[in-house]
């Protein structure tokens, strides 16, 4: 149905938008970028995401303009401030994959050759806190999440503030590496990817109030539930298989108990998660990216 706050692109109308835009990318990048059982080719980057990298361009060089105008009037130094992009969607939608993809192409543009990604689950409580308040098996949901640190430091890093530490995550361990860290130190473009950017923080205060511009990957249930359990027999086959891996007592299951195992967690955790927290902040987005089941773009929302 057609929204009166969003401009409606077919697939082909909106990779027209790509105008002269250069393909940057190489057959073994995009090899190196695709995620796990995601679909993703030179034709897909081309088709898709490229007109929207030539967007995010131009909204980043209106930024820097603006930005200038600001401390002009102010009479001020100016002081380097990244672009922040926010990432959107569902678990296994494939935003990590597209975040990856836009974090390539916008770093090829002359303009602004530094882009970051940062990742919201490295601000996820450790497992044993998790387990104290009750909330291992929602994870991923929002009261999951350390929320006011990541409050804090979007807005530290939409300030300008140089050297922000950003806790690691590790997806072997499944849990917050104790001690690690990685410094954010004022790229051009900052891309924050997860499934809680677009929600509510404890005060009130949208981590999106800092966005410049942010992005919804948007799926039909049955293709997300669909392309979570093909990513889920793919890791039994191969990361659990780690004696270090979390879920290294799934790595022996056969097919049909690891597909009812996955479609159980789906159910009750991913799907609900989805359904409660996700969905209802797709709207929020400046752009929403609908894929089809064959992971290509198959219409784009734009807010007027």
């Amino acid at each position: 149905m057609t929204s009166p706050y969003y401009l409606d692109f077919d697939s082909t109308t909106w990779s027209a938008l790509r105008a002269n835009t250069p393909l940057t990318l190489s057959e073994s990048d995009i090899e190196e970028i695709r995620g796990t059982n995601v679909n993703l080719d030179m034709e897909m980057v081309e088709n898709s995401y490229l007109p929207l990298s030539r967007l995010l361009n131009l909204h980043v060089q209106a930024g820097m303009q603006l930005r200038a105008v600001t401390d002009t009037f102010l009479g001020a130094p100016p002081v380097p401030t990244p672009f922040l992009i926010g990432v959107a969607g569902s678990v296994a939608v494939g935003k990590s994959t597209i975040s990856r993809v836009l974090q390539s192409l916008l770093g090829r543009w002359p303009q602004h050759p530094d882009v970051e990604l940062v990742t919201t689950d490295g601000f996820l409580y450790p497992n044993a806190v998790l387990e104290d308040r009750g909330l291992a098996d929602l994870k991923g949901f929002p009261e999951s999440y350390d929320r006011k640190t990541l409050l804090e430091f979007v807005a530290r890093a939409a300030a300008g503030e140089p050297n922000l530490e950003v806790p690691v995550y590790s997806h072997i361990a499944y849990d917050i590496v104790p001690g690690a860290s990685r410094i954010i130190d004022r790229p051009d473009i900052l891309i924050v990817e997860g499934l809680n950017v677009l929600q509510a923080g404890e005060s009130g205060a949208f981590v999106s109030d800092y966005f410049d511009f942010s992005i919804f990957v948007d799926a039909e249930f049955e293709d997300v539930e669909r392309w979570y359990l093909e990513r889920f027999l793919t890791l039994r086959d191969t990361a659990f298989t780690s004696p270090e891996a979390y879920f290294h007592k799934y790595a022996g299951l056969s097919d049909e108990e690891a597909t009812e195992v996955a479609s159980y967690i789906w159910r009750t955790i991913n799907l609900k998660n989805l359904i409660e927290n996700i969905l209802p902040t797709r709207d929020r987005a400046s752009l929403i990216l609908e894929k089809e089941a064959d992971h290509n773009v198959g219409r784009v929302r734009l807010r007027r």
